[in-house]
């Protein structure tokens, strides 16, 4: 175990109750609720201005909200300045002083809080054995890896023992191959040292690695919030689907009005006729979407599926991406894994799609 006594502090959740932030005429913040679990790792995902990284700040004090309230470990810290707030932060760029050792770096915010400079240096190299850099702390930043500067970072927000860890895009400077890397190291890391995460993405691939719960945010309103599996399998609004993972929508009518999880037919935009699970109730005739995995999707005759032709086959090695047309016009991808036993069809080839009814989910659409 590589967690230290000397950074050890108890996990405490965190509640933010109806929290609306406006810039001008812009809700930033739309009526946010949400709790994060002592202990917890959580994602807040979507894309630019969909408001995770003014909730972030709004938890971090650096923003006070017009609305609602924030509570950590169940004090109310809405209007608590940041450097009262006793939590930690890691920015996209890790502002190291490059002018001080590795030791030094982490040891500052012990030093402005007045600790004497053995106990700095005792708590510091603490940290710094807890993000695996010991005997680094004589080193200067500009010596350092990508992945060891974000260490560091990491271990400076840790040394004064927060009772939270807000991390911002801390990841999104690294290459590919370290990002991932990284993400795993810092979901260990969390674990370890048990404290509380609440990390800002907008990559729903490192999303879905590093987060016990992921909540997705769209345009200043959570749209859902749940486990990785949870946000990928059930998608509660056709936002999450199709950004959580790769999903074709297919356009159509419902045949007879549905209930929330009852399976509807649906007449497709080119006439042809599916079935899919309604996610919410839908009324007869009513527009739906029906969303689609490319990996739940089944190739076969086309006389007893779906009809569909082959526009392309894209291989990627760990996969085959067929790109197929249906009779209204719409492509679509179906994904088939490197060694399956179906052979991939040619292109030009016209092929029969089905899918299993629990696999597609129905949506109301409005536009």
């Amino acid at each position: 175990m590589l967690q230290s006594a000397a950074l050890s502090s108890r996990s405490v959740g965190i509640e933010i109750e109806g929290l609306v932030k406006r810039f001008g005429s812009v809700k930033a913040v739309d009526g946010v609720s949400l709790a994060v679990e002592p202990g917890e790792f959580l994602a807040l995902l979507g894309p630019s201005g969909s408001g995770k990284t003014t909730i972030l700040m709004a938890i971090a004090g650096f923003e006070y909200p017009d609305e609602g309230r924030i509570r950590v470990g169940g004090e109310d810290l809405t209007w608590v300045p940041p450097n009262r707030r006793n939590l930690g932060m890691v920015f996209q760029k890790y502002t190291l002083f490059p002018h001080m050792s590795v030791l030094e770096n982490i040891a500052f915010p012990l030093k402005m809080r007045g600790l004497g400079r053995a106990e700095r240096e005792e708590r510091a190299r603490a940290a710094l054995a807890t993000v695996r850099l010991d005997g680094y702390g004589e080193r200067k930043p500009s010596q350092l890896s990508g992945g060891q500067q974000q260490r560091v970072a990491i271990a400076r927000a840790i040394v004064y023992k927060p009772r939270v860890l807000l991390m911002d895009e801390p990841l999104s400077a690294l290459d590919k191959n370290l990002r991932e890397e990284m993400q795993i190291e810092t979901k260990h890391l969390q674990r370890e040292i048990g404290i509380t995460v609440v990390f800002v993405t907008h990559d729903q691939t490192e999303a879905l690695t590093m987060a016990d719960r992921v909540a997705v945010l769209d345009q200043g309103r959570l749209q859902q919030i749940g486990s990785p599996h949870d946000l990928y399998e059930t998608p509660r609004t056709a936002f999450v689907a199709g950004f959580i993972g790769e999903t074709n929508f297919c356009k159509g009518r419902a045949q007879g009005a549905g209930v929330a999880g009852q399976r509807i037919g649906v007449t497709l935009d080119g006439g042809d006729v599916v079935e899919a699970t309604a996610v919410e109730a839908v009324a007869q005739g009513a527009p739906v979407r029906i969303a689609i995995r490319p990996e739940r999707l089944s190739l076969g005759d086309p006389a007893t599926g779906l009809a569909a032709c082959v526009e392309e086959a894209i291989y990627a090695g760990n996969a085959t991406t067929l790109l197929l047309a249906l009779p209204s016009g719409q492509s679509i991808r179906l994904r088939v894994p490197a060694g399956a036993a179906l052979a991939s069809p040619a292109v030009g080839e016209r092929v029969g799609l089905s899918w299993r009814v629990e696999d597609a989910r129905a949506f109301g659409d409005a536009a």
